[in-house]
């Protein structure tokens, strides 16, 4: 039997942040059957950890569509579940991805433990397409866009474009059309769609998002998204930050639109060559057997 374990990543409240399936035991299991169990857990991403001959683990990630390069959330979760069972503990580890090797710290804090993720180096072009029809495919109008700022595609790992929203009221009103997405973002047609804005519920947090998928990857919306995060943070120092040639932290709030509340902190290298990070804690949610 396989076991399918959820955690909630980016809280420590169970039915908040941004569940993951977890699969540790993977030996024997095909690609297939990774993307079989992916598609019946039905959450945005499914990571399975495997043994690796250049890091210390290797995890691959499944959304119920396809296979994916890099999934901030579920690596949290998953490091969070092996340090719960005793595989890792407090330190520095190395994991390899399809977005490359990527170093990792664990430490503990206030009786949990805190993941550091450290994503690729953040690369951007600007989106050069129909603003009108971009605002459209997720229920809004182009006067609710933010033009002080740049529409981009940015990516530290996977791509997805930055869409600056003007007021917090419209994130209520999105409705995606998730399908429309590639035919208008036509330089990254695999891109995902991430609106937000500058204000927010919560004052510590910096930015207010949403994350609505790639229709390739079966869902609709990912709840609370690491890989978007870093993204914005990068985003957030060389767009909006007064001063973009300082080391910064950025605080995203996601997913309290749909009762997933979450936070992403995001640090920024004053280095702009400099890689991202992401931190975040997750919690234990439910075990069961996986359907292959």
């Amino acid at each position: 039997m396989i076991t399918l374990y959820r955690y909630d990543a980016f809280t420590a409240v169970p039915g908040k942040g941004n569940p993951a399936g977890v699969v540790i035991e993977t030996e024997g299991l095909s690609e297939a059957q990774m993307q079989a169990i992916a598609k019946d857990a039905g959450y945005s991403e499914t990571a399975f950890v495997l043994p690796s001959e250049v890091a210390d683990l290797r995890l691959r990630y499944f959304t119920p569509g396809a296979e994916v390069p890099l999934c901030g959330h579920a690596t949290v979760g998953s490091l969070y579940a092996l340090c719960e069972k005793g595989r890792i503990g407090e330190g520095d580890i190395r994991i390899e991805t399809g977005a490359g090797i990527l170093p990792i710290s664990l430490t503990c804090k206030d009786g949990r433990i805190h993941i550091g993720m450290t994503q690729a180096v953040y690369q951007e072009k600007p989106f050069c397409g129909d603003k009108a029809a971009l605002a459209a495919s997720i229920g809004l109008t182009e006067e609710e866009l933010d033009d002080r700022y740049p529409i981009v595609y940015g990516c530290t790992g996977l791509w997805t474009v930055a869409l600056p929203i003007r007021h917090l009221e419209s994130f209520a009103r999105m409705k995606p059309d998730n399908k429309a997405f590639p035919g208008i973002l036509t330089d990254e047609p695999y891109a995902s769609l991430h609106p937000f804005c500058l204000e927010t519920v919560n004052e510590n947090a910096m930015l207010h998002a949403r994350h609505f998928s790639n229709p390739r990857n079966g869902t609709v919306e990912d709840p609370v998204t690491g890989t978007a995060s870093g993204v914005m943070g990068a985003y957030y120092k060389r767009h909006i930050a007064e001063d973009p040639d300082k080391e910064l932290l950025v605080v995203c709030e996601q997913g309290l639109e749909i009762g997933k509340d979450g936070i992403v902190e995001t640090l920024i290298p004053a280095d702009p060559d400099g890689q991202v990070r992401i931190f975040g804690t997750a919690v234990f949610v439910e075990a069961y057997p996986a359907v292959l």
